[in-house]
């Protein structure tokens, strides 16, 4: 996420706090604006590469070093919610200890924390294994971030037409509102075999630094989604997923290989593809040719319109402010590609689109 060359540094930061979180953080609403008004601030941003200067990145580096005991008087102005006490702080942490923050900065990305993908993902999976006739399943998860959508089998999904689907015991319960008529498909989800997450740098819930760094990348004045991540980490730790680190189009013929031959291998993309170039989504697309060259594939999409290649777009523009829901089957020379959905709000309104299967 490199800062806009046409705005200064203090521009972004001012305008990061002003008007992407306003309302919705009151902390880091206070935070930013002050290193935008500090001079020693904004030198010490300037340590790091440009790319790496974003305020997503330099808070979560403060945040991870609240965390961990680094930056107490940050870590109290978190905790009792105090803003001007957390913005003083924040700023006298950059100063105090700019190459800490830097080395977090340039070592980790932002990790996203959406948890709506899987109220679509899960009828879309339940729908590839159908079509395939497949009892056993293997998700291979692109982008998968910390891999917390490779659980979807085992949250609770509960939607707005009065359906449920999953674990409706399990610890993380997830809620979706659906428009249209159609149902959901209400087979139940294939055992799952194998868990596979590919990404550049993959976050493994086991591991107390990738954790505490998850807990960072939320803003530190939301406690529900605190609570939340709690408990869907919890929950991952208790199956971690097999992580491979890369690029996923080199990486993606190990993780096909991680998957049982008995077992469907299932590709998983959620808003993933659209850091790819599209000559990349292109080799993407012939990876997953080449795996079905021995055996049946499913790749399953939520990516925005035209992001996903082959994917029908239903006539729908581009950057129209949803996504669509896609999936394509993958058997030798043959792939069917079929868009079987749209969403909206990563995943917490959605639209089931494909036929009903057969009585």
């Amino acid at each position: 996420m490199p800062v806009a060359k046409t705005r200064t540094l203090a521009e972004v930061y001012r305008r990061f706090g002003e008007v992407e979180v306003a309302g919705a953080s009151p902390l880091y609403e206070r935070v930013a604006v002050a290193l935008s008004e500090s001079d020693e601030a904004l030198r010490a941003l300037e340590a790091a590469p440009a790319r790496k200067r974003h305020p997503l990145v330099i808070l979560a580096a403060l945040h991870d070093l609240a965390l961990a005991g680094r930056a107490p008087a940050l870590a109290a102005a978190y905790a009792a919610a105090d803003g001007p006490a957390a913005a003083n702080a924040a700023v006298e942490a950059l100063v105090q200890m700019t190459d800490a923050v830097v080395a977090i900065a340039v070592r980790r990305q932002p990790q996203r924390s959406e948890t709506g993908s899987r109220a679509v993902l899960y009828p879309a999976i339940v729908e590839a294994a159908r079509r395939v006739r497949a009892d056993t399943v293997g998700l291979i998860d692109v982008g998968c971030a910390a891999g917390l959508d490779l659980t979807v089998d085992r949250v609770g999904i509960t939607y707005s037409n009065g359906q449920s689907l999953g674990d409706p015991t399990s610890a993380v319960q997830l809620t979706c509102s659906v428009v249209g008529g159609r149902p959901l498909p209400t087979r139940p989800m294939p055992e799952v075999i194998a868990r596979i997450g590919v990404d550049p740098d993959p976050a493994d819930v086991t591991d107390p630094d990738d954790a505490r760094w998850l807990r960072a990348c939320l803003w530190p004045d939301q406690p529900e989604q605190a609570a939340r991540l709690e408990a869907e980490m919890a929950l991952a730790a208790t199956a971690p997923p097999r992580l491979l680190r890369g690029d996923a189009v080199e990486v993606l013929p190990d993780a096909f290989a991680c998957v049982p031959e008995d077992a469907l291998p299932i590709v998983i993309t959620t808003w993933a593809l659209s850091r790819f170039s599209l000559e990349s989504r292109l080799r993407f697309l012939r990876r997953l040719d080449e795996a079905a060259a021995g055996r049946a594939v499913a790749w399953v999409s939520a990516e925005g319109v035209g992001v996903a290649p082959a994917m029908p777009t239903l006539g729908d523009r581009r950057a129209s402010g949803h996504s669509i829901l896609g999936l394509a089957l993958l058997d030798g020379s043959a792939l069917h590609a079929e868009a079987i959905g749209r969403c909206w709000s990563k995943g917490r309104l959605m639209a089931w689109l494909a036929d009903p299967p057969p009585t």
